[in-house]
Parts: structure tokens; C-alpha cells; sequence
């Protein structure tokens, strides 16, 4: 049976539910994957880092987290900075979930460079990585016979890449289009409830879904550099969230939103990619769809994306009301095809 020390760097909401996902799954990983493992270390960006080689108790991690305190008394060596804490925690594999930066996707981007160079598997939620270092990082991954893996990035848990990657052979995306921002889906469908777009964001704030700061959510960020990694992955086309170019959904008014429902249509933040010729054309932008567009009746926080091949008709994914759980089970899947 193959053993695996793992590092969680990140131990956010997603970095919790991937340790109780690993509590919930260990029994199956031995029997169905022969796979076993430790968690030998947790870095925190709030309560400090935790490294024993002999193995954490990982859910005291998540407990005392959720507590607010600290990892300190969990470790058995000193960690200072993240690249020390990669350097002393000994691990095959890396979990990478740091705050997303949209513009540059550092520091996320040395994390897993170091990891790689290393000698670990790299996977991650971070889209960041993605859009900024995707060819730099499997290169490099290459070179070290080791994976860098991301199914998380876009729509959770649902298999985007992997689908590509492993299920469709042969075949080449010429476009696609899609609700991919669920926050933004979200508040659209409550200001269709008759709140106000700030009483909108307010709920969303307190579901979990919008940061404090909801910016990178309505003016379309998120969205924009979901759209930039499918590009880069799926259609091999360098593209960065500042050439999507997006236009969020502060514009979107009551009035707006009435004036759709009298004609019979919905305001959806719409993220779609066109190839043509060599370039590729993406772009994320509110529009009015109609009950005939498979968009129409995507409520609350559902995503759903429509892909254009060159030898399928058009193929969709939905993933219905995400949680952090969707996301961890992503991880999840990238470990285990990154080892097996």
C-alpha cells in the first residue's frame, strides 16, 4: 500500500472541509485505492503552522482553527515563512488554497513552484496559478515526473479538466458559455425578489458566498479569470483577466430587472469564449436571456457551463448550489489521479 505525507497550505473554509473530506474518505482511500496517508503539515495565514513528520492530528487543526487559536501547539518543528514551512513538513503531496490574486497569481504561483521543485505533487483551488504560470508549472511538473493539478479552480468539484483531460480524446473546444459566477447568480435572482442590489449583496455576505469586499464578485473578476484558465488549458490560448475584460452587474438596476421579467427574460452574468481562427475571444458581461437559453432557470448560487466542440453538439455541466465540500471533493480527485 502506497503511503503519502500531505501539506495543507491554506486552511481556510475549503482547506477545513478537504481535512474532514480525507476523515471521511480514509477507510475507502485504503481499500479501493490502496492509498494511506499523513497530514504532516497545516500553514495558516491567521493561526500560525503546524509540522510533525510523524503525522498531525488534523482534525484538532480544524478545531482549534474554528476556535480561534492557534496551530503552535501542534508542531513539532519551528516554521517561519511558507517556503520554510514546505521545506520542514516532508511531504509527497501539496494542497495549495491561499487567497486568490487575480492580476498576478503570486504568491501562490512560487508556492507551487517550490512544491514541485521539491519533489511534490502540486494541486490547488487557486485560479491565480492557472491563468499566470499554467505552461511554467506543468512544465516544470514534467521535468520532475510529478503532476501540478487544478480541477478545483473552475466550478468546484465539477470535472471540467479531467473531463478534457481523460474523457474526450480527439476532441477540440471552439467555445463555450456559461453562468460560472455564483455569487453574482445569486444576488441577480434575490434583486429579482424585490431586494436592492445592496441588500442582495448583504445576504449573500451572510451565506458565506461574497467577501467582505463583494469587488472581485460583481465587477466580474472572478468570473473573468475563470473564463482566462478554461482558455489557457482547454484552448491553449495565453489569455489574462485584463484581456476578458469584463463588465460586472453593479449597472444592473430594479428597474433593469423588471424590464426583463416584462419581457419575459432574466439578467444573467453571462462568461463565454469564441475561437476564431487563431485568436480566441473571451468575454464576461451581463445579459438578458430568454426562457429558451439553458441559462434561464439557473438560480440561486447554481453554475452551469456549455461547451462547443468539433465533433459534439453542445454539452453541458451544472453544478447546483456549491459548498466548500464541492471543492474539497475537487482536491480530492486530484490526489488520487496524481498518484494512482
Amino acid at each position: 500500500m502506497a503511503h503519502y505525507n500531505l501539506a495543507l497550505l491554506g486552511f481556510g473554509n475549503v482547506g477545513r472541509a478537504l481535512a474532514r473530506l480525507f476523515q471521511r474518505k480514509e477507510s475507502e482511500l485504503r481499500s479501493r485505492y490502496d492509498i494511506n496517508f499523513d497530514v504532516t503539515g497545516i500553514a495558516t495565514g491567521r493561526h500560525g503552522s503546524a509540522v510533525n513528520r510523524a503525522g498531525l492530528d488534523y482534525i484538532k487543526a480544524v478545531e482549534l482553527v474554528e476556535a480561534g487559536e492557534s496551530l503552535e501547539g501542534l508542531t513539532k518543528v519551528p516554521v517561519g515563512s511558507n517556503a520554510d514551512f514546505l521545506r520542514a513538513c516532508g511531504a509527497e503531496v501539496m494542497f495549495e488554497n491561499t487567497p486568490v490574486n487575480h492580476m498576478s497569481g503570486q504568491p501562490a504561483i512560487d508556492h507551487l513552484q517550490l512544491a514541485l521543485e521539491l519533489g511534490m505533487h502540486a494541486i490547488t483551488a487557486n485560479k491565480g496559478p492557472v491563468v499566470h504560470a499554467y505552461h511554467k508549472l506543468t512544465e516544470l511538473a514534467e521535468t520532475k515526473h510529478k503532476k501540478f493539478m487544478f480541477e478545483s479552480t473552475v466550478m468546484d468539484g465539477a470535472p471540467i479538466f479531467s473531463l478534457f483531460r481523460s474523457s474526450l480524446p480527439g476532441a477540440q473546444l471552439q467555445g463555450f458559455r456559461g453562468i460560472l459566477n455564483s455569487t453574482t447568480n445569486l444576488i441577480l435572482s434575490r434583486m429579482e425578489n424585490g431586494e436592492s442590489f445592496d441588500e442582495a449583496v448583504k445576504y449573500a455576505q451572510s451565506a458565506g458566498l461574497a467577501e467582505t469586499d463583494p469587488s472581485a464578485d460583481v465587477d466580474g473578476w472572478d468570473a473573468a479569470i475563470k473564463v482566462a484558465a478554461l482558455i489557457n488549458v482547454l484552448m491553449d490560448v495565453p489569455k489574462t483577466p485584463r484581456q476578458v475584460n469584463p463588465t460586472g452587474i453593479r449597472g444592473i438596476t430594479p428597474a433593469m430587472i423588471a424590464e426583463a421579467r416584462a419581457q419575459g427574460k432574466r439578467w444573467k452574468l453571462i462568461c463565454s469564449a469564441e475561437r476564431m481562427g487563431e485568436l480566441v475571444i473571451g468575454q464576461v458581461a451581463p445579459e438578458m436571456v430568454s426562457p429558451d437559453s439553458p441559462f434561464y432557470r439557473v438560480d440561486g448560487a447554481t453554475s452551469i457551463i456549455q461547451f462547443k466542440t468539433d465533433v459534439l453538439g453542445d454539452l453541458s455541466i451544472m453544478e447546483k448550489e456549491p459548498t466548500p465540500d464541492c471543492t474539497a471533493y475537487g482536491l480530492l480527485a486530484d490526489f488520487i489521479n496524481a498518484v494512482r
